[in-house]
């Protein structure tokens, strides 16, 4: 019989998201995000190096001996919601968890280590969209040269390193200097795509794409749901605030009990996904009934964080409707993340395989 999934935050997480947020409190808050995503530069590589060489978070998911702080994904997870809550226009997601776990699959020692103390940062050549097991784009491996083109990739503006899946069934490590990196329109400006084009680069093979790719994915599926309940836990919080302050008819707009059941049932919903998300983290760390844990959150994860940033945005009024005001940040990140490592409802889809419960 497997144990019980812990569901709960030990005193250490606790402790790890208070310096978390006061780290972004300090130098993330939401008009400096909104001035970044409109300069030439939206990745906040500063933040970036006080979470890795001042925090050492980069290398949660990496073992000790490779320079890593041997953690396990519930702390990684924790580091998730507090970027969530601040949409923290860093790499995280991408480098520390999903690139990283590509290499823990492929053991490239040297490339963990770097990635671990944050002086290189990883980008997994696989669109954003593709869900774990499904299947991807991989580019052609012709006389030791990559040629190709790859779309969808996250983060891939600010990668060193790009780990790339080719039609031979390997895994290459590309320097991403070799590359052509060509900024997509993307809808969240704070995780922002790229296109990839290898024009006869060359690459150095680190292991089979298949397992890597899938390892990956699903470790980065699992904890963008904490990444969603961040973002769900602020959206909700910040109307709930808006709410008690606002007045109208000489009375908070809160006091209202259309309001006030509008928002008691978004609690539900979040505490929900709150579950979900923590059950996920905890199984990726155990190795415990993964697959299904990970599909359940992002079958949850998205519908929840979507409706969360509208209702805020609703229950904002005008001022939600403005550019000066964070609530689209967090809209706009939802509304990504629906589709980032496959929709609820191919997760849908994957659990009813999972559990033997198909549709008649």
């Amino acid at each position: 019989m497997s144990a019980q999934p812990d569901l709960l935050y030990s005193e250490e997480e606790e402790a790890l998201r208070a310096a978390v947020r006061d780290l972004l409190a300090d130098h993330c808050d939401a008009p400096g995000v909104i001035a970044r995503i409109e300069s030439e530069a939206p990745h906040n590589l500063a933040l970036w190096k006080s979470l890795t060489d001042g925090m050492g978070l980069a290398g949660l998911l990496v073992p000790e001996a490779l320079d890593g702080q041997g953690a396990t994904h519930r702390e990684a997870a924790v580091v998730l919601e507090e970027l969530g809550r601040a949409v923290a226009p860093v790499p995280y997601l991408t480098s520390a968890v999903v690139a990283t776990e590509a290499l823990l699959a492929c053991g490239t020692d040297d490339l963990l280590t770097e990635l671990a103390s944050g002086t290189s940062i990883g980008a997994l050549a696989v669109a954003l969209d593709v869900a774990p097991g499904a299947a991807y784009k991989v580019v052609q491996h012709e006389n030791g040269l990559l040629h190709g083109e790859l779309t969808g990739i996250a983060d891939a503006a600010v990668a060193d390193v790009l780990l790339v899946p080719a039609d031979d069934g390997g895994l290459y490590a590309v320097d991403a200097t070799a590359a052509t990196v060509t900024p997509q329109v993307s809808l969240d400006l704070t995780r922002p795509l790229a296109t990839v084009t290898l024009d006869g680069v060359p690459g150095r093979l680190l292991g089979d794409a298949e397992p890597a790719v899938r390892r990956a994915l699903r470790a980065g599926a699992g904890l963008l749901a904490s990444e969603q309940l961040g973002l769900a836990d602020w959206t909700l919080t910040e109307t709930v605030r808006y709410l008690k302050d606002r007045k109208q008819f000489n009375r908070p707009v809160g006091g209202f009990q259309a309001l006030k059941h509008r928002l008691a049932q978004l609690w539900l919903e979040v505490a929900g996904l709150r579950a979900a998300a923590r059950n996920a983290a905890d199984a990726l760390s155990t190795g415990q009934d993964v697959d299904v844990a990970v599909t359940v959150a992002q079958a949850c994860a998205a519908p929840v964080a979507v409706h969360a940033a509208e209702e805020a945005l609703q229950l904002h009024g005008g001022i939600g409707m403005t550019w000066e005001h964070p609530v689209h940040l967090y809209l706009k990140r939802a509304k990504a993340d629906s589709i980032a490592y496959g929709t609820a409802g191919a997760h849908r889809e994957a659990l009813a395989g999972l559990i033997d419960l198909q549709a008649p």
